[in-house]
């Protein structure tokens, strides 16, 4: 469904250059969660906005459905992110003189009931069904993630982007938010960005970035199908980057930090 390859992105630091994101490729299928951990500056988010568009790469392609994002105008980009994608992000990004469900509208494709009825569910199904018509600053943290949830989920978009969603919040409630993320597996795929490897306890794949390149793999699938055979652990499952790793790729030079 959507793949990046040979992925670069190369900033400008004065005279010098400096790569967020140095040779990395994944691909990402229907229905899956994949999660990409590092420490601060390593490149997680900037795989993340290339991954969605957000950015263009330097170097390399992304593809959705084997269309080259580089051949789109950037009208059809635009169009597909808003069509295809739904973004969370550590700040909410809320309108504060609109209220969860304005919010939430907002990003409807249509504004007409049955969108306005959908709305209502999702909030309902998130908790806040009994906070429709608060503003964002009568809302605790993490009561305004989940509006901002609701507001990615509205459109029912085939990929949920989500960089750094419980970064601002304490453990309890951001567990709870990953909860309802995972939930969208569903429906559609989920890439989250975190530097907390405790939330992505679930994900089918952890893509482990350090100073723009790929340094861990973990596929739990192949973990759980390997322990329930009864055979050995593969490279893949435990972590290992080599040739057997066919949707992760790492360049042969290093990456800045």
């Amino acid at each position: 469904m959507l793949q990046g390859e040979q992925l670069t992105l190369t900033y400008q630091d004065g005279e010098s250059t400096l790569d967020a994101v140095h040779d990395v490729s994944v691909a990402i299928e229907e229905h899956q969660f994949i999660g990409i951990l590092g420490p601060s500056g390593s490149g997680k988010s900037s795989l993340l906005y290339l991954l969605s568009g957000l950015r263009r790469p330097t170097q390399g392609e992304i593809y959705l459905d084997g269309r080259a994002y580089s051949k789109m105008p950037e009208r059809e980009r635009v169009a597909l992110r808003r069509s295809e994608f739904g973004f969370v992000f550590q700040q909410h990004f809320l309108i504060n003189y609109l209220t969860a469900l304005e919010n939430v509208m907002v990003a409807a494709p249509v504004q007409d009931r049955p969108h306005a009825e959908q709305a209502r569910a999702l909030l309902a199904d998130l908790g806040m069904g009994d906070k429709l018509h608060r503003f964002p600053y009568e809302l605790s943290g993490g009561e305004r993630q989940r509006v901002a949830i609701a507001r990615a989920m509205i459109h029912r978009p085939r990929v949920i982007f989500a960089d750094e969603p419980t970064g601002l919040l304490d453990r309890r409630t951001g567990l709870q938010v990953m909860a309802l993320l995972r939930g969208y597996r569903e429906q559609g795929s989920l890439i989250a960005v975190t530097h907390n490897p405790e939330i992505l306890g679930e994900a089918d794949l952890v893509i482990t970035l350090r100073g723009g390149q790929v340094a861990n793999v973990k596929d739990r699938l192949a973990r759980v199908a390997q322990a329930n055979a009864g055979g050995p652990m593969s490279d893949v499952a435990d972590g290992y980057i080599g040739p057997s790793v066919p949707d992760v790729l790492i360049g042969p030079h290093p990456g800045a930090a």
